[in-house]
């Protein structure tokens, strides 16, 4: 599993915000599209994805993207 690859898959989950905008140490709760409904979609795409369970205290406890990468890692 490779950041940049899961930075791509984050990255899709959203709509409107321009793919340059997703970097390992953006704040994805910061974000103008960020709601509740595109954490259900991270949460789906990670276990769809990387095999992978997230909670909502896993993505609460992240701060930046590469902080919930390795979240992800640490539980394959």
């Amino acid at each position: 599993m490779e950041l940049k690859e899961f930075i791509e898959n984050f990255a899709s989950q959203f709509e409107d915000t321009d793919a340059s905008a997703f970097t390992p140490a953006t704040r994805f709760r910061e974000l103008d599209e960020w709601s509740s409904l595109t954490a259900l979609s991270i949460i789906a795409m990670v276990d769809e994805e990387y095999d992978v369970t997230l909670k909502g205290d896993d993505i609460r406890n992240a701060e930046t993207i590469e902080d919930l990468f390795k979240t992800v890692q640490s539980k394959r």
